[in-house]
């Protein structure tokens, strides 16, 4: 069997030299037959008889820049007066590890991370409830990289808003401006930081995409009047801040839209005007009090809507509630069929479709106000009179 290697070195004098010349010429055999979809080729060995020397690099000019256009010079200071107000934040949580036969150890490890930022000078930080809510611990990295441990001073998990405090040791932290969030428009430029997948003092750029939104809470009541943003938001992304093209806080980002569980150009931002009605009452120690109708109800809409009603079902009433004098019956199942009790329609005259409605009008009360309650059964309505209770009078 006949083997046909070849190889190229260079010699002394610089010069190609070929090692094995049968290669070349069965090469030059098949350009000289014009096989067909075998393109021209050119000779791979030089025919002048002077040296191959190879010439040194030479670095290339750099073309002067000129100065930057006004909108990068823009978004450049934004960013920068901005950035030391917004943090990172890490937390850890226990798990208990078994250890041999009849022992087990609580371990502590990362939960998760997320941004915030400096809501005043006395070191109070906001962030998304979502991002401390398992936390046993929290983390919170500053922009030049200093590290605190931080204390939850409260939190209203009804608007995923949660406020930490750090003790700075006396540094004084410059807040970021507030702006209004009831005046805004569609189109509007508006700017995100924070720290996508870990990668701290991130800024990602967008437009006001829509408004008036509304995205579900983990405690399942909706926030209302929520930003829609293209600006890139991405896990990590939680609690930072969304500014204005002044450089004013607009809202906090705290959800997106996607498959993926990355940024698909829809984010989600609490409003500013909620952040500023819930956060101070935190940080005085007042959890802001949502009044309750001393009742659960189902919040899967989409159940209710297939079984063909219109309105909320009560799912349980506590025995100690004052509602289970009033006879009202909650759903129940009766061997294969549901029977879905008493509906809720309509409280105060205001019509309700969904859980969310009413949600939404009980945020305009307060414990102890008295509200008629409309119910129906089948083709019966009734009203009631109803007393609004404290959220921890109801077991």
């Amino acid at each position: 069997m006949l083997r046909t290697t070849f190889s190229i070195r260079t010699s002394r004098a610089g010069r190609l030299s070929v090692v094995h010349g049968f290669a070349f010429a069965a090469l030059g055999a098949l350009v000289s037959l014009g096989l067909s979809g075998v393109p021209a080729v050119r000779s791979l060995v030089a025919t002048s008889s002077s040296p191959l020397v190879a010439e040194p690099a030479l670095a290339r000019a750099v073309e002067p820049r000129g100065d930057l256009v006004a909108e990068e010079r823009h978004t450049i200071e934004l960013f920068e007066r901005a950035n030391r107000a917004v943090v990172h934040i890490n937390t850890t949580t226990l798990r208990y590890v078994r250890r041999g036969f009849m022992a087990t150890e609580a371990v502590e490890i990362p939960e998760g991370t997320g941004s915030g930022f400096f809501w005043d000078e006395s070191g109070h930080v906001v962030t998304n409830f979502h991002v401390v809510r398992n936390a046993r611990r929290a983390e919170i990295v500053l922009a030049d990289q200093t590290r605190y441990e931080a204390e939850l001073v409260d939190a209203d998990p009804d608007h995923d808003i949660a406020v930490l405090r750090i003790d700075l040791e006396g540094k004084l932290p410059v807040p970021i401006p507030i702006g209004t969030s009831r005046d805004l428009k569609v189109g509007q430029k508006v700017y995100a930081i924070g720290n996508p997948f870990g990668f701290d003092q991130t800024l990602t750029t967008g437009i006001i995409s829509g408004l008036g939104r509304e995205i579900r809470a983990l405690t399942g009541r909706p926030i209302r009047n929520v930003v829609q943003t293209d600006a890139a938001i991405n896990p990590g992304n939680s609690g930072g801040p969304l500014l204005d093209s002044a450089g004013r806080l607009i809202g906090m980002n705290t959800a997106i839209v996607s498959p993926s569980g990355s940024s698909a150009g829809i984010g989600f931002a609490v409003p500013v005007d909620t952040i500023q009605r819930v956060v101070p009452a935190l940080v005085r120690g007042r959890r802001p009090q949502r009044p309750v109708l001393g009742l659960q109800v189902l919040t899967n809409d989409a159940m209710v809507a297939r079984a063909g009603l219109s309105g909320v079902v009560i799912g349980e009433i506590p025995e100690d509630s004052p509602l289970a004098k009033l006879g009202l019956r909650p759903a129940r199942v009766v061997g294969r069929e549901v029977d879905w009790g008493d509906v809720i329609v309509a409280l105060d005259g205001k019509r309700i479709t969904e859980s969310g409605d009413l949600f939404a009008i009980l945020e305009e009360y307060a414990p102890g106000d008295r509200v008629k309650l409309r119910v129906r059964s089948g083709t019966d309505e009734r009203e009631l009179d109803v007393r609004l209770l404290e959220p921890e009078s109801v077991r």
